[in-house]
């Protein structure tokens, strides 16, 4: 998959697929409980139906000026937009099959829960600041100013099983549409009459 960002066209960065999420479909995933911005701990391997787990570097807040080195990192750029489209699609997911909602990074929940509640997300951030489910995942991550981030993904999960990845995600903001679209044409087999 390639995709060029116009958005910024200075950059003209492309994203390609390296290949890094290749090994997900089929994984059942770990049992690690993730802390949750609603104050409980959530084990994705132990949800029934199925589950969208969008994945994102780090979310910036008010105030806070962002680093022209952060917006050069291919995909940094846009974790915002990307939770605001969940945010607005999320109807439209829960119509189309989506059990349960969640982002996930490597924020910790107090940082998360002011995004939370400054963008109204109807859905939990889940915190993984410790890196034990990026690691036994084997998820991408980049490093930036001395930090271990996640790249950008979004996994689809069924009953604890990766179902499908989407990898890269470009553009952020119209994460959860490509979402929703893969979900209308790939309804969860427990829901197939």
């Amino acid at each position: 998959m390639l995709a060029i960002c116009r958005q910024h066209r200075p950059c003209r960065q492309t994203f390609r697929d390296d290949g890094a999420c290749a090994h997900l479909p089929g994984t059942k995933l770990p049992d690690i409980g993730l802390s949750s911005t609603k104050g409980i701990t959530v084990n994705l391997c132990e949800l029934a139906g199925r589950a969208i787990v969008y994945c994102y570097p780090r979310m910036g807040q008010p105030g806070q000026t962002i680093p022209e080195s952060w917006n050069a990192i291919p995909g940094a750029r846009g974790c915002t937009n990307q939770s605001c489209s969940f945010r607005d699609d999320f109807g439209e997911l829960v119509a189309a099959g989506a059990d349960h909602l969640f982002g996930l990074s490597t924020q910790d929940v107090d940082y998360q829960r002011e995004a939370v509640d400054r963008l109204h997300l109807p859905f939990s951030l889940l915190s993984d600041k410790g890196l034990k489910f990026a690691d036994a995942l084997n998820l991408p991550r980049f490093q930036y100013d001395g930090v271990t981030l996640i790249k950008r993904l979004t996994l689809v999960i069924d009953n604890g099983t990766v179902t499908h990845v989407f990898y890269p995600v470009f553009p952020p903001d119209r994460s959860a549409e490509q979402t929703v679209e893969w979900l209308r044409l790939n309804p969860a087999k427990s829901a197939v009459a």
